[in-house]
């Protein structure tokens, strides 16, 4: 009994976790309402404050539930070895999400276009560290001749934005795609495109 209360409540956690980033994305924390919310997670707004007792919870537990979403993304730097596996499955893990998590995307990015007022202290203590350790990989493949010579912090923003760029500015995407959204093999090119560019900058071959 105990271990169906517990997926009924992780199950609707995550409903409305996902409900709140469409929301919060379309607009802003200040339009955004606890019943805009439980309106489209079709949860009366009381059972929604049981969850979450105030707006501001929810909107810091969505940007965190969306860094730990970029870091499963990043785990291939500490699973693998080669540039090539590690740096070709990160771009395609974090495109995925730009076409799966869009919303989140746009929310993440407009936290921190803000300065991150909602995260604060927290942004340094959750991603610092994490970046860093990606950053002395990269380091260490340059040391090791393994990849041409590039600062790490720029290769890692320069992923960041070429991927990003399609959850971010997926409206200006669909413009130019004849007002449609990318198909599946579109973005299975756009995926390719972005990974050999990258790939071959640094000296190896996609």
């Amino acid at each position: 009994m105990g271990n169906h209360k517990s997926a009924i409540r992780r199950r609707n956690v995550d409903n409305i976790l996902l409900a709140a980033e469409q929301v919060f994305a379309e607009k802003g924390y200040g339009g955004t309402s606890m019943g805009d919310i439980a309106e489209l997670v079709g949860l009366p707004r009381s059972n929604l404050h049981y969850y979450f007792s105030t707006k501001d919870d929810l909107y810091r537990a969505v940007l965190l539930g969306l860094l730990e979403v970029w870091k499963q993304d990043a785990l291939c730097f500490e699973l693998y070895d080669d540039p090539r596996v590690v740096l070709s499955s990160y771009i395609r893990a974090k495109m995925n999400h730009s076409r799966t998590r869009a919303h989140g995307s746009k929310v993440w990015a407009d936290e921190i276009i803000h300065g991150a007022p909602m995260l604060g202290a927290t942004l340094d203590d959750s991603l610092y560290s994490w970046a860093k350790m990606k950053e002395a990989k990269i380091r260490q493949w340059v040391e090791d001749k393994r990849i041409l010579a590039v600062e790490p912090s720029a290769l890692l923003y320069m992923i960041w934005a070429s991927t990003q760029h399609y959850a971010d500015f997926s409206h200006q995407v669909g413009v130019l795609n004849d007002h449609r959204p990318l198909s599946d093999l579109q973005f299975e090119r756009a995926v390719q495109t972005v990974t050999s560019v990258i790939l071959r900058g640094i000296g190896l071959e996609s």
